[in-house]
C-alpha cells in the first residue's frame, strides 16, 4: 500500500473514531441527563398529587376525577392507587407515542426510569400508596432530534476536514511527485532538478536530489568538452580550426554512399593561389591569419546554406560540402562575394580562385574530385578570383523543371511507397532493427532517396512522404513483427498538422509502438532542440524510440542533450571509414560511445563495410553497426553481425 493511502486511511480512521466516540459519549450523557430529569419528574408528580389526595375528602369517585384529570393533563404512561393492602383502588395508563422516532434508536437508547412513589394520608392513617410513570416519548424524540444534529454537525466537519486533508496531502504529493520524477529521469540519463518545497524534511530530500543530479550533468559536461577536445586535436587543422583532409573526405564519402537526402548537393573547392610566395610576403603569422579569415568566411557560406562542412585539403586548397543545395549560380555568387569581400581587407590582395560541382549518390569520389581539381587548375589560369562551375551530365538528371518534379513525386506518391530494408544487429549478429529508407517509383524504376529527396525538401512535400512512410513502415511491422527505423526530415518537424497526425497514428497502433524507432538528422538537435525534446516525449510516451542519425563529433555539443530522452544514435559513417586502422579515429568513437552509454542512449555505426570494422567498432563499445558490409540471416545467432546471405 503506498504511503499517501496509508495516510488517507489514517485520517478516515481518525475521523471516523472521532465521530463514533463523540455520538456515544454525547448520546450516553444526554440519555443519563433525561433518565435522572424524568426520574425526578416522576418524584415530584407522585408527592404532589398523594398530597393533593391526602387532603381531599376519601370519596371514590372523586379520587378517580382527580387521578382522571391528572393523567389527561399530564403525559404520564401510568398512574395507579392501592389500598393499605396493596389492592388496586383506581389505575390510568397509556402506550408511547414514538411513530417519528426509529424502533432501532429507541431499542438502543431504551430509558431505564424508576416511577415515582409517594403515601396517601387520611388523616393520621396510612389511605394508599401512589405509583407515577412519565410519558416518555418527548424524551426520545428530543434525544434522536439531537443525535441527529449532532451527525449533521460532524459530517459538515469531517467534510471540512477531508477537504483541508486533501489540500495537505496535494501539498506533501507534488514534492514527492516532483522528486519520483527527477529519479526517473536521472534513471533515463536526463538531470533536471526541481523546485523546493517548504516542508523541511522533503526540502531537505529535493536539495539531495538536486545537487546528485547538477553533479552528474556536470561531470558528464565535462566528459564532453573532454571530448571535444579530442576531436578537434585529431580532426582539425591547428591554423584555421577546420576539418584536416581525412575527415573531409570521410565526410564526402558518406555523402556519396547515404540513402537520405544528403547524398546530393555542390562541392565547392577554394584555392590560395601562390602561396609560398605569399608566406614570403606577408610573413608565416601574417599568412596563417589569412588563412583562418578564409576559412571564416566559407563556414558562413556553410552556415548560410545549412550545416555545411568546411575542410583544409592541403596547405593552399579548401574544400566546402553543402548537402541539399544544387543552384550553383547561387553558391558561386555568394561565394565570390566572400572572396571579394576577403581580397577587401588585406594591402596584399590573395588570388582565389575556385570551382563548384553537384554531387550525386553513388558517384565516385576520385572522379568527383579529379574533374574539380582540372576545373580549379582552369580557374586559376583565369586570374585573380577565377570561377569555373562544372555542368552535371543531362544523363543523371531526371527531370529540369519544378513542375515536372511535383508532377512526378506526386503521381509516385499517389503509387505508393516502397521500403528497403537494411539491417542493424548488435555484437552477437541479434537484429536490434530493419532501417527502411523510401523508394519512389520515378521514370518506371524504384529510384533511391537519394535522388528525390532534394526535390521533396525543395518542393516542401516531406511531410507529405514522411506520413507515407510512417503508413508504410507501420504495415511492415505489423506483417513482419519485426523493428524498423523511420526517418524523418526536419521540414515535417515544423510542421503542426504533420506532428499530431504522425501521434495519431502511432496511439492507432499502440500494441507495436515499442517496435518503432524514428531517427531524425543531428542538425535537429543543433537548430530546433525543443521541437525535438517535444516530439521525444510525445513519442515515448507512446512506448516508441527517438533517435538522431548522421550523428557526428559536436555530438557532446548539443544543447540540452540529457534532457531530450533519446533512445539512440547512430554515428556518422565518415567516421567508421577504415576504423580499424585509424588509432585517432578509435579513441574519438570510444569517447563518443561511453558519453552515449552515460545518458542511456545506444549507439550504432553507420556506413559500416566489412567484418574488420565491425569487429573494431564493437571492441570500442558500440552497441550495432549498419552498412554495405552488414547482412543479416534468419537464425544466424552468434555468428555475427557481417554473415552474408
Amino acid at each position: 500500500m503506498s504511503l499517501i493511502k496509508q495516510l488517507w486511511l489514517t485520517i478516515a480512521t481518525l475521523l471516523l473514531l472521532a465521530f463514533v466516540g463523540s455520538l456515544l459519549i454525547g448520546v450516553s450523557s444526554s440519555r443519563h441527563y433525561i433518565e435522572q430529569e424524568i426520574e425526578i419528574k416522576n418524584n415530584d408528580n407522585a408527592n404532589a398529587l398523594a398530597l393533593s389526595m391526602s387532603q381531599m375528602e376519601k370519596d371514590p369517585v372523586i379520587l378517580e376525577l382527580l387521578l382522571a384529570a391528572q393523567f389527561d393533563t399530564g403525559h404520564y404512561r401510568h398512574i395507579e392507587l392501592r389500598d393499605a393492602a396493596g389492592d388496586i383502588i383506581e389505575q390510568r395508563t397509556a402506550g408511547e407515542y414514538i411513530d417519528d422516532v426509529p424502533d432501532w434508536f429507541v431499542n438502543l437508547v431504551r430509558f431505564d426510569v424508576p416511577a415515582g412513589h409517594a403515601v396517601v394520608q387520611d388523616g393520621w392513617q396510612q389511605y394508599g400508596t401512589l405509583e407515577l410513570e412519565s410519558q416518555h416519548s418527548f424524551a426520545y424524540r428530543s434525544l434522536w432530534r439531537s443525535t441527529l444534529e449532532l451527525a449533521g454537525w460532524f459530517a459538515l466537519a469531517g467534510v471540512a476536514s477531508l477537504l483541508l486533508a486533501n489540500w495537505i496531502v496535494s501539498t506533501i504529493r507534488r514534492p514527492l511527485r516532483n522528486v519520483v520524477s527527477q529519479a526517473q529521469a536521472i534513471g533515463q540519463r536526463r538531470f533536471t532538478t526541481a523546485s523546493e518545497p517548504r516542508t523541511r524534511e522533503l526540502r531537505e530530500v529535493v536539495q539531495a536530489m538536486n545537487q546528485l543530479s547538477l553533479a552528474v550533468r556536470q561531470m558528464l559536461g565535462q566528459e564532453s568538452d573532454k571530448l571535444d577536445q579530442l576531436r578537434r586535436r585529431m580532426q582539425h587543422d591547428p591554423v584555421t580550426d577546420t576539418l584536416t583532409r581525412a575527415p573531409f573526405l570521410d565526410q564526402l564519402q558518406a555523402h556519396l554512399k547515404s540513402e537520405k537526402d544528403d547524398a546530393s548537393g555542390t562541392l565547392a573547392l577554394v584555392r590560395v593561389a601562390r602561396l609560398a610566395e605569399l608566406n614570403q610576403q606577408l610573413g608565416h603569422a601574417a599568412t596563417d591569419a589569412l588563412l583562418a579569415r578564409l576559412a571564416r568566411r566559407l563556414e558562413q557560406i556553410a552556415r548560410a546554406h545549412g550545416h555545411g562542412t568546411v575542410g583544409r585539403l592541403n596547405g593552399s586548397d579548401f574544400g566546402v560540402i553543402l548537402p541539399r543545395h544544387h543552384d550553383l549560380e547561387a553558391i558561386g555568387e555568394a561565394l565570390k562575394q566572400q572572396l571579394e569581400a576577403l581580397n577587401g581587407e588585406q594591402e596584399i590582395s590573395p588570388s582565389l580562385p575556385s570551382a563548384l560541382r553537384q554531387y550525386s549518390q553513388g558517384e565516385r569520389q576520385a572522379e568527383l574530385l579529379a574533374s574539380l581539381d582540372g576545373a580549379l587548375a582552369s580557374a586559376e589560369a583565369r586570374g585573380e578570383n577565377g570561377q569555373e562551375i562544372v555542368d552535371q551530365p543531362a544523363s543523371n538528371v531526371l527531370f529540369t523543371r519544378h513542375d515536372e518534379w511535383r508532377q512526378a513525386l506526386g503521381d509516385a506518391l499517389r503509387q505508393g511507397v516502397l521500403l528497403a530494408h537494411y539491417p542493424v544487429l548488435d555484437a552477437q549478429g541479434q537484429l536490434i532493427h530493419h532501417e527502411v529508407p523510401s523508394r519512389l517509383r520515378l521514370k518506371g524504376e524504384w529510384r533511391p532517396a537519394g535522388v528525390f529527396l532534394p526535390w521533396v525538401s525543395r518542393l516542401a512535400m516531406a511531410p507529405t512522404l514522411d506520413l507515407a512512410v510512417v503508413s508504410a513502415a507501420i504495415a511492415d511491422v505489423e506483417s513482419s513483427d519485426k523493428a524498423v527505423a523511420i526517418n524523418l526530415s526536419a521540414e515535417s518537424l515544423n510542421d503542426g498538422h504533420f506532428v499530431g497526425e504522425l501521434l495519431s497514428r502511432v496511439s492507432a497502433h499502440h500494441g507495436i509502438a515499442d517496435r518503432l524507432w524514428f531517427e531524425l538528422p543531428q542538425s535537429v538537435a543543433m537548430q530546433q532542440p525543443q521541437a525535438l525534446k517535444t516530439l521525444c516525449h510525445a513519442l515515448l510516451g507512446l512506448g516508441c524510440r527517438v533517435g538522431l542519425e548522421h550523428v557526428g563529433t559536436q555530438f557532446g555539443k548539443i544543447e540540452g542533450l540529457q534532457d531530450l530522452g533519446l533512445s539512440f544514435m547512430k554515428i556518422d559513417g565518415a567516421l567508421s571509414q577504415e576504423i580499424e586502422s585509424r588509432s585517432d579515429q578509435q579513441s574519438l568513437l570510444r569517447g563518443m560511445a561511453t558519453l552515449a552509454h552515460s545518458l542511456g542512449i545506444i549507439a550504432i555505426a553507420e556506413g559500416v563495410e566489412s567484418q574488420a570494422a565491425a569487429k573494431a567498432l564493437f571492441e570500442l563499445g558500440l552497441d550495432g553497426v549498419t552498412g554495405p558490409g552488414i547482412r543479416h540471416r534468419e537464425g544466424s545467432g552468434g555468428n555475427g553481425p557481417w554473415r552474408h546471405t
